[in-house]
Parts: structure tokens; sequence; C-alpha cells
């Protein structure tokens, strides 16, 4: 047990200081590039912050353990929204462009109807996993598409470049770079020492990928929607959580299905209309006034807190 303790702890500093080098490489890297904060947000961060979902996601398939694989997918998703987006919320008022209420959430909120409906019968075959990674490849091509057609830097974009210093791009992209090893391995170090420890408290393998390593998992993508929300890159904080979450469902259920079909177990309608109400609530919370305020981030934790309560007693 304090083996567990003392990777969790490390997985923990990782984590912290590998959000704060990605967050700062991402956001110089995109501008030198003439990206938007949103479009790099969208793309290259919530992918890279997605990795130790699909490492792990792979690997439970791979090792026989499909539910943690599947629990992982639909649990990261729920944290994503309910705890990770709340808590930025909470600590700064996320400010939401016009785009991706047209455009990426309801995205988002279409892939996760869909992969609601690829569950209904409790697998995910080869199939359905070569539709859900099809549907990756258009968004993101759609998305650099969108970046390159509609250039225009937003307020945000223009307020970040003049504070940005003129350091080489070797240097922002050996910050990323660094970033994202430091964030893949402090989420492998968290989840491995958190699994281990809920296995000896004789915790079921769909509730361990449910909680545990979908909250070990998403914790890059904490940790970087945290400093994200922190600097005042509002942009980035939703556009890392929005593409994370479309990444997530359209790409690690669909490559982790097509390397093994999954069985859902005892993943069920529960779990997933929980993940569908939270991103119907997230999409109308934006729509109030172009913005998520602290009230509305707090309510989406005691959904979450909620959430987690039921899966424990239950």
């Amino acid at each position: 047990m304090l083996t567990a303790l003392l990777q969790a702890c490390a997985g923990l500093a990782l984590l912290f200081y590998g959000g704060e080098y990605l967050v700062r490489g991402a956001v110089a890297i995109a501008h030198k590039f003439g990206m938007s904060s949103l479009s790099i947000g969208l793309t290259v961060v919530a992918f890279a912050t997605s990795a130790p979902e699909l490492a792990v996601s792979v690997s439970a398939a791979l090792d026989g353990a499909p539910e943690i694989a599947v629990g992982n997918v639909v649990g990261s998703n729920i944290a994503n929204i309910g705890l990770i987006l709340g808590l930025a919320a909470v600590i700064s008022p996320l400010l939401v462009e016009n785009k991706v209420l047209r455009i990426d959430a309801p995205i988002m909120l279409g892939a996760t109807c869909i992969m609601c409906l690829f569950l209904a019968d409790d697998a995910v075959n080869r199939v359905e996993g070569a539709l859900l990674g099809a549907g990756l490849v258009a968004y993101i091509l759609y998305t650099l598409w969108d970046a390159k057609a509609h250039p225009e830097p937003t307020e945000e974009d223009v307020e970040v470049t003049g504070t940005l210093t003129a350091k080489p791009i070797y240097y922002d992209a050996y910050l990323f770079i660094l970033g994202l090893g430091m964030l893949i391995g402090g989420g492998k170090l968290l989840v491995t020492g958190a699994v281990q420890a809920a296995l000896l408290l004789d915790i079921s393998q769909a509730v361990v990928g449910l909680t545990v390593v979908a909250v070990g998992t998403s914790l890059p993508e904490l940790a970087t929607t945290l400093v994200a929300a922190r600097k005042g890159y509002g942009d980035m904080a939703i556009g890392n959580i929005i593409g994370s979450n479309i990444f997530n469902t359209f790409g690690i259920l669909g490559i982790t299905s097509l390397v093994r079909p999954l069985h859902a177990g005892v993943i069920g309608w529960p779990d997933m209309v929980t993940l569908i109400l939270l991103s119907g609530v997230v999409m109308m919370f934006m729509r109030t006034h172009y913005k998520v305020d602290r009230r509305e981030g707090v309510l989406m934790l005691a959904g979450y807190v909620a959430y987690t309560g039921w899966l424990v007693i239950s």
C-alpha cells in the first residue's frame, strides 16, 4: 500500500509541472503558426493529454480487462466535464467562442450519442471501431481546415500574443515535449498506484474503470485545463475538454476496439445517461452569455460528486 501511495504522489507532481510546461509551449507554438488558442486546445493539447487514456485502454483490452477499457472512456468523459471543467470555471469564469457552440460542442454531444448507440448491445466490434476512428479523422481535418480558413485572432489571442516571449520555436517545442512526457509518465504512475490501492480494497473492475482509472488518466487534462484557466486562456481550457472528449470517444474507443472487440460488462445506461446529461448541461451553460461562470462550475462539480457517490454505494 505504501508503494502505491508513493507512486500516486510522484504522479501528481509530474502532472502539475507537466501541465505548466505543455500549456506554455503549446500557446507559443500555436501563435507562431498563426493558430488560435482554441484551435490548439481542440487538437494538439486535447489529443496529447488524452494519451494516458489511450495507453490504459489498449493495455486493459489486451490484458483481458475490457470493462476497465470501456469504463475508462466513459468515466474520463464524465470527469472531464463534471470535475475538470467545473473546477476550471470555479477558478476563473470561462469565455466561450461562438464556433464552440455551433460546431465543436454539438460534435461532442453527437459522438457521445453514437457511443451510447454502439454500447446498446454491451459491446463495440471492429466495424463500429472503424466508424469511430473515421469520425476522429474527419473532425481533425475539419478543425485544421477551419483554423486555416478563419485565421482572424480573437481578443484573447491578441492579448496572449503580446505576452509571449521571443523564445525560438525549438525552445517552445522542447517545453511542449517535456510537458507531454511528464503528463504521460505522471498519469501512468498515478494510475498504477491508484489501481493497486483500489484492488487491495476489493473494489470491482468496472467501478475502478469508471472512477480511479478514469480520474487518474484524466489528470493530464485536469492539470492542463486548470493551468490554462489560471493563466486566463479560457479558449484553451474549454477546447482541451471538448477536444479530449471527442478524442476519447472517437479515437480511444475506436482504436481500442480495432485492437480487440470490447465487452462493456456492467457499464450501463445510468453511466451513459449521466454523460449525455452533463454534455447537454454544459452546452446550455455555455449559451448563457457565452461563458461558464463560477456558479455553473459549482453545479457541475455537485453533479459529478453525486454520480461518484452513487457508484460507490450502488
